[in-house]
């Protein structure tokens, strides 16, 4: 079967506005250039995707997003910090993580979130488990608490959006 021109309207709109910032101008080209992509990227890859993504919660996904920006920051400078104070002793950890999650693209989202969080790596999504192993950088505060403040940062959210 055939998608239709907007099968993947988050990813159509998300290609185009990618584009846009890429591009840092609203000139008429690029405008034309954001919708071709958008348009035609998400038609060419339907196969690949699956039933597209429809969020249910828009407010918590903004929230989400602004909370995870945040974090990419400020784990930017603590990495910073460890890396260059000849002080810092890190103790990096294993962390495990019990998934609530069950949509496989939110388990994604989750493990994309984490790993592009500095300071973070996550290893291994154990589908059958329904478990996370992250690599942490400095693990002082305790497995414990940084598998809580992960399912609580960016599970719930992510839980809230796709569940």
């Amino acid at each position: 079967m055939k998608p239709g021109w907007f099968a993947h309207p988050v990813m159509s709109s998300a290609l185009a506005a990618t584009w846009l910032l890429l591009q840092q101008s609203l000139a008429v080209p690029q405008l034309i250039t954001a919708a071709v992509l958008g348009l035609l990227l998400p038609r060419l890859v339907h196969g690949f995707t699956g039933t597209p993504a429809r969020p249910k919660a828009v407010g918590t996904a903004l929230r989400l997003a602004l909370v995870v920006l945040r974090d990419i920051v400020v784990a930017n400078v603590t990495v910073a910090r460890l890396v260059l104070s000849p002080r810092a002793r890190p103790v990096p950890a294993w962390v495990p993580i019990e998934l609530d999650l069950r949509d496989p693209r939110a388990v994604t989202l989750l493990a994309t979130i984490i790993t592009t969080t500095p300071g973070t790596v996550s290893c291994v999504v154990d589908e059958t488990h329904h478990r996370l192993l992250v690599h942490a950088l400095d693990g002082s505060a305790g497995a414990a608490a940084i598998a809580a403040d992960i399912k609580a940062r960016y599970e719930a959210p992510l839980k809230e959006i796709f569940e």
